[in-house]
């Protein structure tokens, strides 16, 4: 239970929606290791939307494709055999990288360390049901298999997922009222927020979805103005057209006197250019 003077502050909860956007890219991001880097508009995520409205078998299998890479295996224990985007994979490694170790920080500032007692024998032993709590967050810990093997990786076992989902609830004071954690220090919280807003600002600049501006190659099949095309951090990427509301008939909704496409107006957009470089082929 929090009260107002161990209630998130604004960076907690900042950090908590910059984990929450991490976690809904992460599929992206391990999707992306195994496809070759597209300098072109648009992002491969509104690629993917975009085709799936063109040919939605293709759609489908693409996303078979992907299903496989969304386990919870930590990529440091995962074989990656010739990743086609290694910008996916090193962003990805860092992002991973970081998350767990912000994790260990915040365990080793916030939770209580694992109960003892004693056995019949009057020896020091590990409580074992506290140390399986399922709340804790256990650090990597080296066995003699050696430091790669999964039986010492601790929590991390459990992926990226598991860790931002656990620090996120650190960073907001929940389950401050029993006695495995303690209330985040103010410092830290700043500490954690910084790490997070880096981690998501990689998972972004990988996936091209940290506020570009590209000029696409072709006109605007309406009316001929040039089209831009932008990606916002945290939001939906979009297409502009050069030319004012009276000079483009396209369908598509005006914003500031331009005519603007963004999620499903996106669609229609795609199918002219597809058409339009058809035709210029024929």
């Amino acid at each position: 239970m929090t009260t107002p003077d161990t209630a998130p502050s604004r960076v907690a909860h900042r950090a908590a929606s910059d984990l929450a956007a991490i976690r809904e890219q992460w599929g992206d991001l391990l999707a992306a290791i195994a496809r070759r880097p597209a300098a072109e508009w648009p992002p491969r995520d509104s690629r993917a939307y975009i085709d799936g409205h063109l040919a939605d078998q293709a759609d489908e299998d693409e996303h078979q494709d992907d299903e496989p890479t969304l386990g919870r295996t930590p990529l440091t224990l995962r074989q990656h055999p010739a990743p086609l985007n290694l910008d996916a994979l090193d962003a990805a490694l860092e992002v991973e990288r970081e998350l767990f170790e912000l994790a260990d920080y915040l365990a080793d500032q916030v939770q209580r360390p694992g109960r003892t007692g004693r056995d019949r024998h009057g020896r020091f032993v590990r409580d074992e049901a506290d140390a399986a709590d399922p709340a804790r967050w256990t650090c990597a810990y080296h066995r003699d298999a050696g430091p790669a093997d999964a039986a010492g990786q601790g929590s991390r076992t459990y992926g990226l997922h598991w860790a931002a989902v656990w620090v996120e609830g650190r960073l907001l004071g929940e389950d401050i009222d029993g006695d495995l954690f303690t209330a985040v220090p103010a410092r830290v919280v700043d500490e954690a927020a910084a790490v997070v807003s880096r981690a998501l600002r990689t998972v972004e600049r990988a996936l091209g979805r940290d506020g570009r501006t590209t000029a696409l190659p072709e006109p605007c099949p309406w009316c001929g103005g040039d089209l831009a095309a932008r990606t916002r951090s945290g939001g939906e990427p979009l297409v502009t057209c050069s030319a004012v509301e009276e000079e483009c008939p396209a369908p598509a909704p005006l914003d500031r006197g331009h005519r603007v496409w963004r999620g499903p107006d996106l669609v229609p957009l795609w199918v002219a250019l597809h058409e339009a470089r058809q035709a210029a082929a024929a």
